[in-house]
C-alpha cells in the first residue's frame, strides 16, 4: 500500500497532462450520479471547491513571480507544501486502493471518473508548472554555469575526506556493507510494483516481435531513436545499432542479460567521466573525437528512414501492443505469483478499456514522461553549441490540450533535443560561417533536410567548402539524396576550370565530379589534352589517372576523319561565338601545326577568340606554340612522327604534343622522357608540363617491370604475413619511391613487415628515405610538410592514458614524431595495454618491441629523460585508496596509475574494487525474491537508459558497457534454447542488432559468435531469415562460410537456397556484395542466375563472373549468358566496336545464339582468344568457323593456328582456296589433330585435305614412325591400305595401333600380319593388343590356355564395341569348362551377363558357398532366378534380412516368396527397405517381378505413399488405370521420378507413353494457354509426348532459344509436322527462301521434318555437300543416342532415311539428270561413312575407283537400307574386282554382310565359309530365303568338314539365322549341350525356322545335359531360350503355369503360329500375360482367338476398372462393351503402333 504523500505526489504528476482546459475564473463542472445529494457529498463538494480555490491562489502567485523574475525554488517548495496541506484532509479510506483505476480513467479521458479523480486532475493541472520548474532546477541546467570547477571541487573534497577518515578499512567496509544491505533489501521490497508498471508500459509501446503469416517480422509497435535505432528489424527497415525491442524480447523470454557489472560501469562513466577533448569532428584539426560518432556511412544512413527518427518523443501512437502481449496477461490469469495488488488493479482497469482508450492512456502517459525527462537530459544554456541555446525545461502539450501558461512553455516542445535547435540553415547562409562540428552533427541527424538545404543549395555549399574541415561535404553530398544533375551543373563546370588554368583542381572536387559525372569527365581527360594537363598539373590528382587504353584511339594525324576535318576548316570560322572549347581542343590535338599557323599566327582572329572569357587559356597556348612552329610534314605521317623523343632535350616541345605522346605509348614515354633527366628537366620548364612529376615518379619501373609484380606485392603485405628480408631489400633497390610510398607511409604494412625480426632495419630505412614533402620526419624536421599539423601541440602523449587517440592521430604522431612517440609510449606499459585493446592500435606493442630491440640505447635514454621529470613515479591515488581500506581487487590499475590520470579515473577504479568485494559478501545475503527484483530493475533501467541515449543523441555510456555481456548472454541462449522458432525470430528480427554488437566488441572470438547459428537453421526458415538480414550480417555470414566451409556439414540444398535468397534480396540493394558471392556461384541454380538483378554494367560484377565461369556447369554458364543478354541485344552487338568480345570477357561466349550470331567477323577475329578459352556449343563453334573462313580469303597461318580445331568445322570449299599456301600446311595439321582427338570432321574435308595425299598411295614406303603418327587415319584408309602395309611396319607401330578403333575385318587383317612374325599366344601378347582384340579369330581363342585368356579379360572388357557373340561364347564356354572357374569370379565378372545358363547351373551349389562374393556380381535375370531357386531349396523360409543379404541374386526372387515377405511384415518401413533393395539392382528388373510388386503393393492402404520409393522402373509398371487415380501431388512425384530417370519411360510402348503423359498433363493443367518453358522443362523427356493441341501452343521464344536442346528429343510424325510449321512461321525463321547458312545450322536435323516441297525451296547454294554431310551426321548421332534408339521403330527409320536420300540426291543434282548424262558426283569412302551408301545412286557407287570401292565394301555390307537393285549392281562390281564368288576370300565374305542376299543359292553354296567370322557375317542377315539358308548351311558343313553333331556352340552362335537352313533330321543330330550353350544368343533372334524345326530344337533342350524335361523348366529357362519357346509342343504349351508363362519373351509369343496360339492358350493363361507379352500378339494370332480369349487379352492390354477400354478415348475414360468387333479394332490399333524395344 502506498503512503499518502506518495499517492498525492503521483496524482499531482499525472495531472500535468490531463485533458482539461483550465479557466481560472470558472468553476469546474463535475458529473455526479443522479442520487439525491447527501450532507456528506455536499460537504465534500465544498471542500473540493475550497481546495481548488486555494490551489489557484498558490498557482497565480507563483506564476507571477516566475514571469517577473527568475526561478524561485523556495516558492515552489512552499506551493507543494500548501497544496498537500489542502489536499490531505480530503483523503478518504480506500482512495489509495482505487488510485491505479482512477489514474487509468483520467488518462483515458473519460468524463465519469468520479469526484476524487476530478480533484486529482484539478490539483495536478494547477501545480504542473511549479513541478516542471523544480525538475528543471534538478536538471543539468540547474546547477549553475558549466565550468568544471564545481564538480571538481566536490570530488576533491570527497577525496580529502577519504584520506582523512580515521576509521580502519574493515570498520568502514562493514558500515558501508550494512548500509548497502539495508538499501538493497529496501529497494527489493519497494521496486517490485514500480518495475511491473514500467514493464507494462514498455511492453505496450515496444511489442515483442513475432513472425506474421508471410514469415516476416511484424511491423514494430514502436520505433525508437533518430540516430541509430529502430524498434524492429522489419524487412527494409534494418537496425543500425540497437533495438529496444531486442531487450524487451529478452526480458519477456527470461534471458539473463547479466547487467549487474554493466550498470556499475555505466554509472561510473556518467558520474565520473574521463577527461575528453572538446573537439567532436574527425578532421585534420581534430584528431580525437568523442566515443559517440556523429558520422556514418551512406549505406548505414540509408537504412534509417525518416519514419525511424524521434518516435520516442511522439506520443500520438496508434499501433500499441495488445494487452495479452504484456505482463497483464499473466497477472490477470493468476500465473504470476507475488504481483502487487495495485498492479492487478491497473491491469483490470486497462482490461476494461477499448483499443482507442488504451491508446489515449498511452499518449497521455507518454507526454508526462516526455515532459519530465526532457529537462533532466537537457543541456545548460551556457553550454550550447553556437548560437543555439536549448531551453532548460520542456513541457509537451497534447494535441487536444490548450497551453495553460505563457507562450514560453508552448514553444518548448518544438525543440525537444539539440538537433532541432542547432540546424538553422538560414543563419548559416546569412551570418558568419557555421561551426564545422555543428554542420557534421546536422548532416548525421537530419540527412534528408540537410541534403535539401545544403547539398541542394550551391551558394551555401560554396560558402561552407572553403573551410578545410568541410571538404567532406563533397563526398557526403555525392552519396546523398540531393539531385546529382543539379550538383554537377554547379560544381563540375569544366569550362570554368579551363578559364582558370593556374588554379589547381583540388582532389575532393575531382573525386566529387568523378563519382557523379565519371563518364563525361573521363572522356574529357582522355580526349582533350589541355584539360588533361590542367587536371593533372596538381600531382595530388594522380590517383584519378584514367585508363584511356580501352577508349577508341584518336584518328592518326594528319589524316583526320571527315567530321574533324570539317570542324577544323579555319577559313569558315566566321562566327567566333560558335567555336566551342571542344572544337578548339580537338583541332589543337589533331592539327597542331595548322592551328598554330591559321589561328595563333592570326592576331586579329586570335583576339576575337580571346574576347570569350572561356578561351583565356588559348593565349598561353599560342605563345608557346609560336615559339616553336613545327614544319609542314613532307608526307603523311602517323602520330608516332610527333614523338621524336631524341630531339626533345634540345628544343621546346608543345605541351599538347607531350600529352599526346604520353597517351599513345606510355612505355616508350617513360623510357625516353622520365628516365632521361635532360629531356625531363627541359619539359618541366613549361608550367603546363608539371603533371609529368606524377607520371614519372617511378624512374625504374621500366627496367623492373618483369620483377616487380612477382616480388614487390604490396597489396599482399597489408595482411599479417612473413616476408623475407632479401625480397624487401631488392624492392628497395629496384623500386625505392614506390616502396617508400607503399611501405614506409603505411603503418599497417610496415608493422606487418616488422613482425619478422630480420626486418627491423626498415625503421632506419624509412627514416632516411621518406620524401620530406609527403612523409614528414624524413629530414629530421618533425611535422614538416603537413600544413596545420603540429606534433608538439597535437601529440599530447600524457593525455592518451585518459582518452585514447583515434587511429588517424596515432598514425600521424608515429609518422611525424617518431622519436617522441617511441620515448613516450613504449616505456608506458599501462598505455600500451590500453592500446592493445583496440584493433586499430595493436601494432604499437609490436612496434615498441621491435624498436626497443633495434635501438636500445636511444630508448633507454628517452626513458631516463622522461623519468627524471616525474616527481613521484610510484605514487598512484587509486592504489593508495584501495590499500587504505584493505580491499583485495582484481581490477587493472594501469590506466588509473598513469601520469595525467585524473581523480575520476582513480575513483572509478576504487568503486569497482569496492563493488567487487561487496558482491562477494552481499550476494549470498540477499533473498532470491529480492535478488530477482533487483536484477529485473537493473535490466529495465538499462533498457530505459539505452532509449534515452539513442533519442537524446548523447552518450550515457550504455552501449559500450553492455555489449559484451549481451553477446555472452545471447551465445548462452543459443546454446541452451532448443526451440528453433524462437531462435529464428531472434536471428531474423534482430540479426542487425547482434551484428552491430559483435562488430564493436573487443572480444577476439566474437567473429564466430552467433553467425554460426545461421548455418544451423532449418532449410524451411533459411529464406525468410536471410531475406531480412542486413548487408553487414550477410557479409559476416559469407566470411564465416569462407573460413569454415571445410568443417561445416550443410544440407545439399543449403547453399543453393542461400544464394537464391541473397540474389533476390541482398544483391538488389547492395551490388558490392557480388564479389563475395562469386566464389559460391557454382552452387546457384540456373533459374536464380537468370533472375539476378541488373548488374551487367557493373565492371566488378562482370569481372567476378568472368573469373568464376570456368568452375560452373554448362547450364549455369548458359544462364549467365541469358542474364547478360538483357543488356546486350543484337542492336548493340551490331553497333559495338571491334574489341567488344575482349572488353566483355568470358560472358559473351555464353550469350544465347540469337544474340551471338550478330557478332561480326571482325569482332570474332579480334576476340577469338576469349572465345577459345570457353566451352562453346557446337552451333557457336560452327558459326565462328563459317563466319571467319567464309568471309575472309586472306587468313594467315597464324590465324589458322588461333582458330585451332574450329577449322575442322568449316566448309571444305573455304579451306581449299588456301592450297599451295603456307596456311594450308597448318590446315592439314589441324584436320589431322581433329581426327586424332575424335572430332570427326566431314568426310569431304578428310578426303580432300588428308587422304588424297600421294604418300598414302604406297603404304609400304611409310616409316613406322609415320605409320604410328597417322594410326588414327588407318580405319579411313581402309582394308586396301592395310593389306599393303608390311608386318614389320605394323609390329613397330603396334603401341599406337592398339588405341585406334578398327572394324573387326580391319583388325583381323592387322593381327594376321602381326601373327606371321610373332605368336599371339606368347605371354602378355594378348594384353598388348588393345582394340585389335576385336579382330582376334575365334579359332585362335579356342586354342589359348586358360591363364592367357584370364590375363586378357580386363583388356577385352574395355573394348568398345566389344567382342562379337561368337567370340564371347567361345571364350566363356571354354573358361566355364574349367573347375577352377569358381575362383575366377572377379576375373570373369565383366562377361557374366553373357555366360550361358547351362554353364552356370552345375556350378551354382559351389558358388553359393561364398554367397558374399556371388551377391555382388552382375548376373542376368535367368542366372539370378537359378541362384535364388537353389537358395530357397536350402532355406525354404526366407525373411526380409535374408532377402536383403542376397544382393544381386535378389532380383531372381519369386512372386510367391515376395508375397510371403509382405504378409510377414506389412509395415511401411519394411516395404520401403525392400523397394530400396530392388532399386539398387545393377540391371533391369524382369517384367514379372515388377508386375508382382505392383499387384502386392496395391493392396496396402499406404500404396500412394510408396510412389516416391518405387523408382522410375517400377513406377512405370503401374497400370494407367491406377495412375489415373493419382492426386496432383502424387502425379507430380511420378513426373519428377520420370524426369530423373527418362530411360525407363523410353522403354514403354508409344501408346502407354502418350496415355501416361496425358494424365500428367491433365493434373498439371496444361491444356489451356501457352505451353511455357517452365512446363516444358518440368516434363523432361515426356514434353514431346503431350497431345498435339498442347504442343502447338509451345512458347515460340523458348523454341527459338533452345533448338539444340529440342533436337535431342523424340517426336512422332504429327509432332514433326508441328515443328516444321513453327520453323516456317514469321516469328521463327520465316519463308525458306530467306534462310541462310546460320539458319540451317540452327535448324539442324529439324530440316528433315519439312515436307519435300518445302525442302526444294532451300537455295541450292546453301545445300552443299558439307551441309548435307552435317545433316546426315546429326541424324545418325541422334538415332544412335539413347533417345533415338528407343524413339523410332523400323518404319520411322525408313521414312527418315528416305527423306535424307531425297535431300542428297536432289541438291547434288542426281534427280535432275538424264539417264545418259554423266554422274554429277562420285563420293569417296569417307563421304559414304558420313552419309550412307544407300543414299547414293548405284551409278555413283560404281563410278568409285576400285581401291575406294573395296575400302567401303564392309560399310556397304552393313547398310540396312540398300535395296535389291542397288545390291545387284554393287555385287557385279565386287565380282569384277575379286573374281567369282567361289574365289572370295574370308575377308571379302566377312565384309559382304547384307550384300550377299543378292547371291543365288548356287553361288552361296560355292562360298568357302571356313572361319567363324565369315559365317557370323552371313548369319546376322535376316532376309534369307529358305533355299539360300539351306545352301548356306550346306556350305558351312562343307567348308568346315564337319557333320551336324560336330558343330560346337561358337559355330552355332556364328551361324545365327543359318541354323534354320538345317533340316529337321540334321537338327536332331546337334550336340544338345553345345546347342544349349548357344541358345542364349539364338533365342534373341527372330528365327525364320518352321514349326517343326523349332520343335526339333526344343527337343534338344530337354536333354538331361541341357535343361531336362520341360515340366521342370522354370522362368529362368524360358527367359534363356527366348524365341525357341515358340517350338514347345501343344500339350506342353497348354500346360504352362504362371511361373513359366512369366518367362516367355514377347518375341516368343509373337512367333507362335496363330492356330496353335488359339488352341494352346486358355483364357486363364492369357490373363496371366504381362502387358508386354499381350502387346506382342500379332493380328493373325488375334484373328484366330475366340471372343473370350480376346476379352482376356483386352483385359491385359486395357485394364480400366475391370472393363476393356478403347484407346481412341485416351484419357476420356470411356468404357466399351464386350463387343468382339470393338475389341478387335482396339487391339489392331496396338498392332499398328509397334512397341519399340519389344
Amino acid at each position: 500500500m502506498w503512503s499518502s504523500p506518495a499517492a498525492s505526489t503521483v496524482c499531482i504528476m499525472f495531472g500535468i497532462m490531463c485533458d482539461v482546459r483550465h479557466v481560472h475564473s470558472q468553476s469546474i463542472s463535475i458529473q455526479r450520479k443522479s442520487d439525491p445529494a447527501t450532507d456528506d457529498s455536499i460537504k465534500l463538494q465544498e471542500d473540493i471547491q475550497k481546495a481548488i480555490d486555494q490551489i489557484h491562489s498558490l498557482s497565480f502567485g507563483g506564476r507571477n513571480t516566475r514571469i517577473s523574475g527568475g526561478s524561485d525554488v523556495n516558492a515552489d517548495y512552499a506551493a507543494f507544501a500548501n497544496s498537500y496541506a489542502a489536499f490531505r484532509p480530503l483523503m478518504r479510506e480506500g482512495f489509495l486502493d482505487d488510485l491505479p483505476k482512477t489514474l487509468v480513467c483520467l488518462l483515458s479521458g473519460r468524463p465519469d471518473c468520479g469526484l476524487e479523480a476530478e480533484l486529482t486532475k484539478a490539483v495536478s493541472l494547477e501545480l504542473g508548472a511549479p513541478l516542471l520548474t523544480l525538475v528543471s532546477a534538478l536538471g543539468p541546467g540547474g546547477g549553475g554555469p558549466c565550468a568544471p570547477s564545481g564538480p571538481a571541487g566536490i570530488l576533491q573534497s570527497f577525496v580529502n575526506v577519504l584520506w582523512s577518515l580515521p576509521l580502519s578499512g574493515a570498520l568502514l567496509s562493514g558500515a558501508v556493507d550494512a548500509a548497502v544491505m539495508y538499501v538493497s533489501n529496501l529497494l527489493g521490497t519497494v521496486l517490485g510494483g514500480p518495475m511491473d508498471y514500467v514493464k507494462i508500459a514498455l511492453q505496450f509501446g515496444i511489442g515483442s516481435p513475432s513472425l506474421d503469416g508471410q514469415q516476416t517480422c511484424e511491423q514494430a509497435h514502436y520505433v525508437v531513436g533518430g540516430h541509430s535505432v529502430v524498434s524492429l528489424c522489419y524487412c527494409p527497415i534494418i537496425c543500425h545499432n540497437y533495438s529496444i525491442s531486442f531487450w524487451i524480447r529478452g526480458i519477456n523470454h527470461n534471458v539473463n542479460w547479466s547487467f549487474s557489472n554493466s550498470i556499475t560501469n555505466i554509472l561510473l562513466d556518467v558520474l565520473l567521466p574521463a577527461a575528453q577533448t572538446a573537439c567532436t569532428y574527425p578532421g585534420s584539426d581534430c584528431l580525437n573525437p568523442p566515443s559517440v560518432a556523429f558520422q556514418r556511412s551512406a549505406s548505414e544512413a540509408r537504412d534509417d528512414g525518416e519514419t525511424a527518427r524521434g518516435v520516442l518523443l511522439r506520443c500520438d501512437r496508434r499501433n500499441l501492443a495488445a494487452l495479452n502481449d504484456t505482463l497483464c496477461a499473466d497477472i490477470l490469469a493468476g500465473s504470476r505469483a507475488g504481483a502487487s495488488p495495485s498492479v492487478l488493479t491497473l491491469c483490470q482497469a486497462l482490461g476494461s478499456l477499448g483499443t482507442e482508450q488504451i491508446e489515449q492512456v498511452w499518449s497521455n502517459a507518454c507526454f508526462l514522461a516526455q515532459t519530465l525527462v526532457s529537462p533532466l537530459l537537457g543541456r545548460s544554456s551556457a553550454c550550447g553549441v553556437g548560437d543555439a541555446r536549448p531551453s532548460t525545461a520542456a513541457a509537451a502539450t497534447p494535441p487536444n490540450a490548450t497551453p495553460s501558461g505563457p507562450a514560453s512553455y508552448a514553444g518548448v516542445t518544438k525543440a525537444s533535443n539539440l538537433k532541432q535547435l542547432a540546424c538553422d540553415y538560414n543563419s548559416w547562409a546569412q551570418g558568419e560561417a557555421a561551426d564545422a562540428v555543428l554542420i557534421s552533427l546536422c548532416s548525421d541527424n537530419q540527412r534528408e533536410e540537410f541534403a535539401k538545404r545544403v547539398c541542394g543549395d550551391a551558394s551555401l555549399m560554396r560558402k561552407l567548402l572553403p573551410d578545410p574541415l568541410n571538404r567532406w561535404l563533397y563526398g557526403y553530398c555525392a552519396n546523398s539524396s540531393a539531385d546529382p544533375g543539379y550538383m554537377v551543373s554547379q560544381f563540375c563546370v569544366y569550362e570554368q576550370w579551363m578559364d582558370q588554368p593556374f588554379v589547381p583542381v583540388e582532389p575532393p572536387l575531382l573525386e566529387f565530379c568523378m563519382s557523379l559525372d565519371g563518364g563525361r569527365l573521363t572522356a574529357l581527360m582522355c580526349e582533350h589534352i589541355p584539360f588533361f594537363m590542367l587536371v593533372f598539373a596538381n600531382p595530388a590528382n594522380g590517383q584519378f589517372m584514367p585508363n584511356c587504353t580501352n577508349r577508341p584511339p584518336p584518328p592518326p594525324f594528319p589524316n583526320v576523319d571527315l567530321s574533324l576535318s570539317e570542324s577544323c576548316r579555319y577559313s569558315e570560322w566566321h562566327d567566333v561565338t560558335q567555336i566551342t572549347f571542344d572544337v578548339l581542343s580537338q583541332c589543337i590535338g589533331f592539327d597542331q601545326s595548322g592551328f598554330t599557323k591559321e589561328v595563333c599566327a592570326n592576331k586579329t582572329f586570335l583576339n576575337s577568340l580571346l574576347r570569350n572569357p572561356q578561351n583565356a587559356w588559348l593565349e598561353s597556348h599560342c605563345n608557346s606554340s609560336l615559339a616553336f612552329l613545327l614544319p609542314e610534314p613532307t608526307e603523311p605521317t602517323g602520330m608516332m612522327g610527333w614523338c621524336d623523343f631524341q630531339t626533345w632535350g634540345e628544343r621546346q616541345v608543345d605541351d599538347s604534343v607531350v600529352g599526346l605522346c604520353w597517351q599513345l605509348d606510355q612505355l616508350a614515354f617513360r623510357e625516353n622522357v622520365c628516365c632521361k633527366p635532360s629531356v625531363f628537366e627541359n619539359l618541366l620548364r613549361n608550367p603546363l608540363n608539371m603533371w609529368l612529376k606524377s607520371v614519372c615518379s617511378d624512374m625504374k619501373a621500366i627496367e623492373a617491370i618483369s620483377v616487380l609484380p612477382q616480388l614487390c606485392r604490396y597489396s599482399e603485405w597489408t595482411r599479417p604475413i612473413i616476408v623475407d628480408m632479401t625480397e624487401l631489400a631488392l624492392c628497395t633497390e629496384i623500386d625505392p619511391l614506390n616502396f617508400t610510398a607503399q611501405v614506409c607511409a603505411k603503418d599497417t604494412v610496415l608493422q606487418n613487415l616488422l613482425a619478422n625480426q630480420d626486418n627491423t632495419w626498415l625503421i632506419k630505412y624509412c627514416q632516411n628515405h621518406s620524401n620530406p614533402d609527403l612523409f614528414p620526419g624524413g629530414n629530421g624536421t618533425p611535422g614538416a610538410g603537413l600544413p596545420g599539423f603540429n606534433p608538439a601541440d597535437q601529440c599530447q602523449y600524457s593525455s592518451w592514458s585518459v582518452a585514447l587517440p583515434d587511429a588517424a592521430l596515432l598514425t600521424l604522431c608515429w609518422e611525424r614524431d617518431q622519436s617522441s612517440f617511441v620515448s613516450s609510449i613504449c616505456p608506458n606499459t599501462g598505455l600500451l595495454h590500453l592500446l592493445s585493446l583496440e584493433p586499430s592500435s595493436v601494432w604499437v606493442g609490436n612496434m615498441c618491441t621491435t624498436y626497443t630491440n633495434h635501438n636500445t640505447t636511444t630508448t633507454n635514454n628517452s626513458s631516463n629523460n622522461s623519468s627524471s621529470t616525474t616527481a613521484n613515479p610510484n605514487f598512484c591515488l587509486a592504489k593508495s585508496l584501495v590499500s587504505q581500506f584493505n580491499w583485495n581487487c582484481s581490477a587493472d590499475f594501469t590506466s588509473a596509475c598513469q601520469p595525467g590520470a585524473g581523480q575520476n579515473m582513480a575513483l572509478q577504479v576504487m568503486v569497482r574494487c569496492w563493488v567487487e568485494g561487496l558482491r562477494s559478501r552481499v550476494e549470498d545475503l540477499l533473498t532470491p525474491p529480492v535478488a530477482k527484483v533487483l536484477e529485473e530493475a537493473v535490466s529495465t533501467a538499462v533498457v530505459i537508459l539505452l532509449a534515452l541515449e539513442e533519442v537524446q543523441n548523447t552518450s550515457l555510456h550504455v552501449t559500450e558497457n553492455i555489449r559484451q555481456s549481451v553477446l555472452t548472454s545471447v551465445d548462452r541462449y543459443f546454446d541452451t534454447e532448443n526451440n528453433w522458432d524462437e531462435k529464428r525470430v531472434l536471428l531474423q528480427c534482430f540479426g542487425r542488432v547482434l551484428t552491430s554488437l559483435m562488430q564493436t566488441s573487443r572480444d577476439v572470438t566474437s567473429e564466430d559468435r552467433f553467425i554460426k547459428e545461421y548455418f544451423r537453421l532449418p532449410l524451411s526458415s533459411l529464406s525468410s531469415v536471410l531475406g531480412a538480414a542486413h548487408i553487414t550480417t550477410v557479409r559476416l555470414i559469407l566470411q564465416y562460410y569462407s573460413g569454415n566451409k571445410n568443417t561445416l556439414k550443410l544440407p545439399d540444398k543449403y547453399l543453393p537456397t542461400m544464394l537464391s535468397v541473397l540474389f533476390q534480396t541482398q544483391l538488389v540493394k547492395e551490388a558490392s556484395l557480388f564479389p563475395e558471392l562469386a566464389p559460391l556461384m557454382a552452387a546457384a541454380s540456373p533459374a536464380d542466375i537468370e533472375a539476378l538483378p541488373s548488374l551487367q554494367d557493373n565492371t566488378n560484377v562482370r569481372e567476378s563472373i568472368n573469373r568464376h565461369l570456368e568452375a560452373m556447369t554448362l547450364d549455369q554458364r548458359r544462364a549467365f549468358g541469358m542474364w547478360y543478354s538483357r543488356v546486350l541485344p543484337p542492336s548493340l552487338i551490331i553497333r559495338g566496336n571491334q574489341s567488344l568480345i575482349r572488353d566483355t570477357g568470358n560472358l559473351i561466349a555464353h550469350l544465347p545464339f540469337n544474340n551471338f550470331q550478330h557478332l561480326s567477323p571482325a569482332q570474332l577475329l579480334d576476340g577469338l582468344d576469349v572465345l577459345q578459352r570457353n566451352t562453346l556449343t557446337s552451333l557457336k563453334q560452327e558459326f565462328i568457323a563459317h563466319s571467319l573462313i567464309g568471309t575472309y580469303r586472306n587468313l594467315t597461318a597464324q590465324d589458322f593456328t588461333r582458330l585451332g580445331n574450329l577449322t575442322c568445322l568449316a566448309d571444305p570449299q573455304g579451306l581449299l582456296v588456301y592450297k599451295r599456301t603456307k596456311a594450308f600446311s597448318v590446315i592439314q595439321d589441324t584436320v589431322m589433330n581433329c581426327t586424332r582427338e575424335g572430332l570427326r570432321p566431314s568426310g569431304y574435308l578428310i578426303s580432300s585435305v588428308l587422304l588424297n595425299s600421294t604418300e598414302f598411295t604406297t603404304p609400304s614406303l611409310l616409316s613406322p614412325g609415320r605409320l604410328a603418327e597417322i594410326s588414327h587415319l588407318l580405319p579411313s584408309l581402309g582394308v586396301t591400305f592395310l593389306q599393303g602395309v608390311s608386318p614389320s611396319q605394323l609390329l613397330a607401330a603396334l603401341p599406337a595401333l592398339v588405341s585406334v578403333s578398327f572394324s573387326p575385318v580391319q583388325a583381323s587383317i592387322i593381327l594376321e600380319k602381326i601373327s606371321s612374325i610373332t605368336p599371339l599366344s606368347a605371354p602378355g601378347q594378348l594384353q598388348r593388343l588393345g582394340s585389335l582384340l576385336v579382330g582376334l579369330k575365334t579359332e585362335t581363342l579356342l586354342t589359348l590356355p586358360s591363364d592367357r585368356l584370364l590375363a586378357s579379360l580386363p583388356a577385352m572388357a574395355q573394348l568398345k564395341p566389344g567382342l562379337s557373340p561368337t567370340q564371347v561364347n567361345a571364350l566363356f564356354t571354354k573358361l566355364w569348362g574349367f573347375a577352377d572357374v569358381i575362383g575366377w569370379q572377379n576375373d570373369v565378372e565383366p562377361f557374366l551377363f553373357w555366360t550361358p545358363l547351362v554353364s552356370v547351373l552345375p556350378r551354382i551349389p559351389l558358388l553359393l558357398n561364398n554367397i558374399t562374393t556371388v551377391s555382388t556380381k552382375r548376373w542376368n535375370t535367368q542366372q539370378a532366378k537359378a541362384f535364388f531357386k537353389e537358395v530357397l531349396n536350402t532355406k525354404p523360409k526366407l525373411n526380409e534380412a535374408n532377402l536383403l543379404s542376397l544382393g544381386t541374386v535378389g532380383q531372381g526372387v519369386s512372386c510367391k516368396v515376395l508375397q510371403e515377405l509382405f504378409q510377414a511384415d506389412s509395415s511401411l518401413s519394411s516395404v520401403r527397405r525392400i523397394l530400396s533393395f530392388f532399386r539398387q539392382q545393377p540391371g533391369p528388373l524382369h517384367t514379372s517381378l515388377k508386375k508382382c510388386l505392383i499387384e502386392n503393393l496395391y493392396q496396402f492402404e499406404f500404396f500412394f505413399e510408396l510412389i516416391k520409393d518405387l523408382g522410375a522402373e517400377i513406377a512405370l509398371s503401374v497400370p494407367v488405370s491406377t495412375i489415373k487415380k493419382f492426386p496432383t501431388d502424387l502425379m507430380d512425384t511420378l513426373r519428377r521420378t520420370i524426369v530423373q530417370d527418362p530411360h525407363q519411360f523410353l522403354l514403354l510402348s508409344r501408346i502407354k507413353q502418350e496415355l501416361l503423359v496425358d494424365k500428367v498433363a491433365q493434373r498439371m493443367g496444361m491444356y489451356t494457354g501457352v505451353f511455357t518453358e517452365e512446363e516444358f522443362r518440368s516434363m523432361g523427356i515426356m514434353a514431346t509426348f503431350v497431345v498435339d493441341e498442347v504442343f502447338m501452343q509451345l512458347d515460340r521464344s523458348f523454341f527459338m532459344n533452345n533448338l539444340d536442346f529440342l533436337q535431342e528429343l523424340c517426336y512422332s510424325k504429327s509432332k514433326m509436322d508441328i515443328v516444321a510449321g513453327i520453323l516456317l512461321e514469321p516469328a521463327a525463321f520465316g519463308p525458306i527462301k530467306t534462310w541462310n547458312h546460320t539458319t540451317l545450322s540452327q535448324v539442324g536435323r529439324f530440316l528433315l521434318f519439312l515436307p519435300d516441297n518445302k525442302l526444294q525451296e532451300i537455295p541450292l547454294a546453301l545445300m552443299t555437300l558439307w551441309r548435307i554431310e552435317k545433316l546426315f551426321v546429326s541424324q545418325h548421332r541422334w538415332e544412335r543416342g539413347e533417345t533415338g534408339i528407343h524413339c523410332s521403330n523400323e518404319n520411322e527409320r525408313q521414312r527418315s532415311f528416305e527423306k535424307r536420300q531425297f535431300v542428297l540426291q536432289f541438291f547434288l543434282g542426281f534427280l535432275k539428270i538424264n539417264v545418259l548424262s554423266p554422274t554429277p558426283m562420285v563420293p569417296t569412302c569417307e563421304i559414304l561413312r558420313t552419309t550412307s551408301p544407300s543414299a547414293w545412286t548405284p551409278s555413283s557407287l560404281l563410278s568409285m575407283p576400285s581401291a575406294a570401292f573395296s575400302n567401303c565394301l564392309e560399310l556397304m555390307g552393313h547398310d540396312p537400307f540398300l535395296v535389291f537393285y542397288q545390291r545387284s549392281q554393287v555385287l557385279q562390281k565386287i565380282k569384277q574386282i575379286h573374281g567369282p564368288v567361289s574365289s572370295f576370300s574370308q575377308s571379302v565374305i566377312s565384309q559382304l554382310g547384307g550384300l550377299a542376299i543378292g547371291l543365288s543359292p548356287e553361288e552361296l553354296s560355292s562360298l568357302r565359309l571356313a572361319e567363324r567370322s565369315s559365317v557370323a557375317a552371313l548369319g546376322a542377315v535376316t532376309a534369307w530365303s529358305n533355299q539360300q539358308l539351306s545352301a548356306l548351311f550346306a556350305a558351312v558343313l562343307n567348308s568346315t568338314q564337319q557333320s551336324p553333331s560336330q558343330l560346337d556352340s561358337s559355330t552355332l552362335v556364328a551361324m545365327g539365322h543359318i541354323v534354320c537352313g538345317a533340316k529337321t533330321t540334321e537338327m536332331s543330330y546337334f550336340n544338345a549341350l553345345e546347342f544349349s550353350k548357344a541358345v542364349l544368343w539364338l533365342g534373341q533372334l527372330r528365327l525364320s525356322c518352321s514349326e517343326d524345326q523349332l520343335l526339333a530344337l526344343v527337343e534338344l533342350l530337354t536333354h538331361r545335359l541341357a535343361f531336362g524335361p520341360m515340366s521342370s523348366w522354370g522362368a529362368a529357362v524360358f527367359i534363356e531360350i527366348g524365341v525357341l519357346a515358340a517350338g514347345l509342343p501343344d500339350m506342353a504349351m497348354s500346360a504352362l503355369v504362371s511361373e513359366q508363362i512369366e518367362g516367355l519373351t514377347p518375341a516368343a509369343v509373337s512367333m507362335i503360329p496363330p492356330d496353335k496360339f488359339a488352341v494352346v492358350f486358355h483364357q486363364r493363361q492369357i490373363s496371366m500375360f504381362s502387358y508386354e507379352q499381350a502387346a506382342a500378339v500379332t493380328k493373325e494370332q488375334l484373328a484366330a482367338l475366340s471372343d473370350i480369349q480376346r476379352t482376356a487379352l483386352a483385359m491385359v492390354l486395357t485394364p480400366w476398372e475391370d472393363r476393356p477400354v478403347d484407346f481412341r478415348g485416351k484419357s476420356l475414360g470411356l468404357a466399351l462393351s464386350h463387343s468382339p468387333l470393338c475389341l478387335t479394332v482396339g487391339l489392331l490399333m496396338l498392332l499398328l503402333l509397334p512397341c519399340p524395344g519389344t
